[in-house]
């Protein structure tokens, strides 16, 4: 095995906090190890067109507080063929760099693992995406930054609920996944939720009207899921319980982008920083193809198979927590 004398580095699919604090963490561990560094700039497409900087020690000053990535990010279609990853490659040659750390989601990772089984290349991944929906890892990076963004929101919104005695839907993201949903409804004390783990989101919402969940209380919150379906999602279920149900006084809110950004909290930071660490050191043991994540509080390399494409499954005792205390 080749011995690696500079790593390059990239933060591709959607921005999650966190990935500047990965940044600097990958970025300084490297220079320690005595590797060159070079920052890729949009991703893969970046790679593709050969937006590659070498990066130093103050490169990555003063970005730990940062939300977003000083990387960019971009998705890339020119990626998904193989004649642009024979090009991202040959411009890895270029630079002479050896191996990639690539900071994003199942589909940076999947990404990372098509290029790195056609050109032997070692790459290591990091979790960053808000949606925690990497198996292997109880949290990824920008997770809990989000998960605090929604608390600030729906806290504010359950102000005017109750002024007005509304029933609010108040989506959040996580099409596929119902992390953000379920946690974000736990820590505002929301009435229900309605996550693609469970039946087709208008069925839950009938379900939750039938079995009168707003009992006694003058206002109700339900936290869901954005949704391809146009009967679905915040807006989609608003229409629908209008029609079905007139007595209730429905609004919606879609955060939206709003749970992307800002700075990260504490948790992602350190999150970031011990995962760039461990990235550096599983290159200079001569691991590839693995995720650093995190279980139980320690650092875990998950084989790339193992993380993505796989269910991570919700906790049904989170849901049982939720019904119980909305009583």
């Amino acid at each position: 095995m080749a011995e690696i004398k500079s790593v390059g580095i990239l933060t591709s699919g959607g921005d999650a906090p966190g990935m500047n604090a990965a940044i600097r963490a990958v970025t300084r561990a490297a220079i320690f190890s005595g590797l060159r560094v070079f920052g890729i700039y949009r991703g893969y497409q970046g790679l593709i067109e050969d937006h590659i900087e070498e990066f130093k020690t103050q490169s990555v000053s003063n970005i730990i507080s940062r939300g977003g990535t000083i990387l960019k990010t971009a998705r890339s279609k020119d990626f998904k063929t193989p004649e642009g990853r024979k090009l991202a490659y040959e411009n890895m040659q270029k630079h002479g760099i050896d191996a990639l750390v690539v900071i994003g989601g199942d589909g940076s990772i999947t990404g990372a693992s098509y290029l790195a089984k056609e050109y032997d290349l070692p790459i290591v991944g990091l979790p960053g995406t808000i949606d925690n929906d990497l198996a292997g890892t109880d949290a990824t990076i920008g997770y809990d930054t989000a998960m605090n963004t929604i608390m600030e929101c729906v806290d504010k919104i359950r102000d005017t609920a109750t002024s007005h005695a509304r029933l609010f839907i108040v989506e959040v993201m996580g099409r596929d996944a119902g992390f953000l949903a379920l946690n974000g409804a736990i820590a505002t004390g929301c009435e229900d939720v309605i996550i693609p783990e469970e039946k087709p989101q208008y069925e839950q919402l009938k379900e939750l009207v039938a079995n009168g969940f707003r009992k006694s209380k003058s206002s109700a919150m339900v936290l869901v899921t954005e949704s391809k379906d146009e009967n679905g999602g915040a807006l989609g279920l608003a229409r629908k319980m209008k029609e079905e149900f007139p007595d209730y006084d429905v609004r919606y809110t879609v955060l939206g982008h709003l749970q992307r950004g800002g700075s990260p909290t504490a948790a992602d930071r350190i999150l970031a920083s011990r995962t760039g660490y461990a990235a550096i050191e599983a290159l200079l043991q001569g691991q590839r193809n693995v995720l650093i994540g995190i279980h139980n509080d320690h650092i875990v390399n998950i084989p790339f198979a193992k993380a993505i494409h796989q269910e991570k499954p919700i906790d049904p005792e989170l849901l049982t927590v939720l019904r119980v205390l909305s009583i």
